[in-house]
C-alpha cells in the first residue's frame, strides 16, 4: 500500500488500569465520533504511542508501572503535539496544579459524568484543531517564502540546495534528497540535506533504490509508506527508515526525477499533509530546475561562442595563438586577488577572451615580420572600436564592451581610443591592460623574440603610474610570481 490517508476523526487514547472504565469510555467516545484505542497503564500507553500519532490522551492519575504524571512527562518528549487530560479520584487543588505543570490541558474528577467527559474532550479536540490550523498557516507562509526563493534563482545548485533544506524544515524529515535524470536514462542523486543530529544509528540509511522509487511513482504518482513497507525502497533490508515519502519532479513536457524524504523516528512519521507539502515544493522546484538548466545551457553556449570567437582572432596571427586565453587567465587571477565578486570576475574573464575581437576588422597583415608603419599602426589602433562595434548589436555581450573597447587606454591619459585618465578608465579595462601587456612581452612576435620574465616585470614596474594603474600593476606582479611558484611546485616548466 503506497499511500495512507489519515482519519478525519480525532484520534484518542484512553489509559486506565480499570478495564470497565476503559471499555465504557472507548464505547462512548467512539459513538461520539472519536477514533479510540486503550491502554491499561502508562508503560503500555508509551508502546501504543510509538506506533501511531494521537490527538488526545485521556489518562488516569494513579496506575501501576507508570502513572499519569510520568506519562505526561514522556509525552512531552515523544509526542509533543498530543493534548493530555488527567482523570483522578483524588482531586485536590494541588493535584490539579501538578497535572497542569506537567503539561495536562485539563483534568476530570472521578466519578465523572459522561457529559462532562465529552465537554472536556471536545475542548481538547478543538484546541488540537486550532494548533493544527496554526501549523498549517505557518507552513503556508513558509512555503510561500520557499517558493519565492526557489523561483528567484537561476543557479541549478542553489535551487536544489533550497529545495532539500526547505523540505527538511517543512516536513520535519531527517534526510531529503533530490534525484535527477542523468541524461543517459538513469537517475543520479544531485543534492542531499540531513539534520545535524539524527537519532542514534540513523546516519546509515542504506542505499536508496532510485529505480524502484521511480517505478512506484510512475504507477501511483506518489509514495508514502511506513515501517517494513518503506524498506523495499532501500537495498539494505536493515535500514532504520521508519517513514518514507517521495514525489515526482516533472513539468508538462517531461519527467526529470523525484524528491525523497526519510525519517527514523518511530512516531513522527509522514502523513498525507507532509506528502502534499513535499508535492507543492516539488512543483515549484521542477519549473525552477528547468529554468536553471535552460539558463545553464545558454551560459554554456555563450561561453563556447566567446571561446570560438577568441580562437578565430588568435588564428589570424600564428604568433598570438593562445594569447586571448592567457590574458583571460591572468586577468581572472588578478580579479580574484582584488576580491571582486563572482559575477564581475566572470565578466573580466569573458571580456579578456574577447579583448582583441576587433582585429577582425583590421585590413592589414598581422603576420608581417617588421614593425608596423605609422599608417598601419593607426589602422591597428582602430581595433578596440571595431571590437565595440562587433559586440554592440548583441545584447547579452554588452557587459564585455568596456574591457574590449578600452583596454588600450593609459593611466596617464595618453592611450586610445578615448584618452581617458586614471579611474575614468573602467576597472575591467585596467585589469586587462596589464595582463595583455605582460603576455605580449613574454611571447614571440613576428618582429622579435619573447622577452624574459624579469625584463617584462621591470617594464611593468617602469610604466606603473603612466601606462598602468599603479595599484593594479603592483597586485599583478605579486600575483604573477605566485602563479609561477605554483607552477614550479607541480613540476611545470616556467619560462625565464
Amino acid at each position: 500500500m503506497l499511500s495512507s490517508l489519515p482519519s478525519a476523526r480525532p484520534a484518542l487514547l484512553v489509559v486506565d488500569d480499570e478495564e470497565a472504565i476503559r471499555e465504557m469510555l472507548a464505547e462512548f467516545l467512539s459513538l461520539e465520533g472519536y477514533d479510540v484505542e486503550t491502554a491499561e497503564h502508562g508503560m503500555a500507553a508509551l508502546g501504543v504511542l510509538e506506533t501511531r500519532l494521537f490527538d488526545i490522551v485521556l489518562t488516569d492519575l494513579k496506575m501501576p508501572k507508570m502513572g499519569g504524571i510520568a506519562l505526561l512527562e514522556q509525552m512531552r518528549r515523544h509526542a509533543p503535539g498530543t493534548v493530555g487530560i488527567i482523570m483522578t479520584g483524588f482531586g485536590t487543588v494541588e493535584s490539579a496544579i501538578g497535572a497542569m505543570k506537567n503539561g495536562a490541558y485539563d483534568y476530570i474528577l472521578k466519578p465523572f459524568k459522561l457529559d462532562e467527559v465529552l465537554h472536556v474532550v471536545g475542548r481538547a479536540a478543538h484546541k488540537r484543531r486550532m494548533e493544527s490550523e496554526n501549523i498549517r498557516l505557518r507552513q503556508a507562509v513558509s512555503l510561500y517564502k520557499v517558493s519565492e526563493a526557489i523561483k528567484s534563482s537561476l543557479s541549478l545548485d542553489q535551487v536544489l540546495l533550497t529545495v532539500v533544506e526547505s523540505s527538511i524544515t517543512e516536513i520535519d524529515a531527517e534526510v531529503v534528497s533530490v534525484w535527477l535524470d542523468d541524461g543517459e536514462g538513469g537517475l543520479i542523486e544531485r543534492e542531499r540535506a540531513q539534520t545535524e543530529k539524527p537519532p542514534t544509528g540513523a546516519r546509515d540509511f542504506g542505499e536508496l533504490d532510485a529505480e524502484a522509487v521511480s517505478a512506484a511513482l510512475g504507477e501511483y504518482e506518489r509514495v508514502l509508506v511506513h515501517g517494513a513497507d518503506a524498506h523495499r525502497f532501500f537495498t539494505d533490508a536493515d535500514t532504520p527508515v521508519r517513514s518514507f515519502a517521495a514525489v515526482p519532479l516533472k513539468t508538462p513536457m517531461r519527467d526529470m526525477g523525484f524528491i525523497a524524504a526519510m525519517s527514523t523516528h518511530p512516531v513522527k512519521r509522514f502523513e498525507e499533509g507532509s506528502r502534499k507539502l513535499l508535492s507543492i515544493v516539488a512543483s515549484r522546484a521542477a519549473a525552477a530546475i528547468e529554468n536553471a538548466k535552460l539558463y545553464q545551457d545558454l551560459q554554456d553556449t555563450f561561453q563556447q561562442t566567446i571561446e570560438g570567437l577568441a580562437s578565430a582572432v588568435d588564428k589570424m596571427d600564428r604568433y598570438t595563438a593562445g594569447h586571448s586565453k592567457r590574458v583571460a587567465d591572468y586577468a581572472t587571477h588578478l580579479a580574484r586577488r582584488l576580491g571582486l565578486d563572482a559575477a564581475t570576475i566572470e565578466i573580466v574573464h569573458q571580456s579578456a577572451l574577447m579583448h582583441d575581437i576587433g582585429k577582425i576588422g583590421c585590413a592589414m597583415n598581422l603576420n608581417k615580420p617588421d614593425q608596423l608603419t605609422d599608417d598601419e599602426y593607426e589602422e591597428f589602433k582602430l581595433h578596440p572600436m571595431h571590437g565595440r562595434d562587433i559586440l554592440s548589436p548583441i545584447a547579452f555581450l554588452h557587459p564585455l564592451i568596456p574591457g574590449v573597447h578600452l583596454h588600450h587606454e593609459r593611466f596617464d591619459g595618453r592611450g586610445y581610443p578615448l584618452g581617458l585618465v586614471k579611474t575614468d578608465i573602467p576597472l575591467i579595462a585596467r585589469l586587462i591592460s596589464v595582463a595583455d601587456a605582460y603576455d605580449a612581452m613574454t611571447c614571440d612576435r613576428s618582429y622579435r623574440r619573447a622577452l624574459p620574465h624579469e625584463v617584462a616585470v621591470a617594464e611593468i614596474e617602469r610604466c606603473s603610474g603612466s601606462q598602468f594603474d599603479p595599484d593594479i600593476s603592483g597586485e599583478f606582479l605579486e600575483e604573477i610570481e605566485t602563479l609561477r611558484a605554483q607552477s614550479r611546485d607541480v613540476g611545470e616548466q616556467v619560462p625565464d
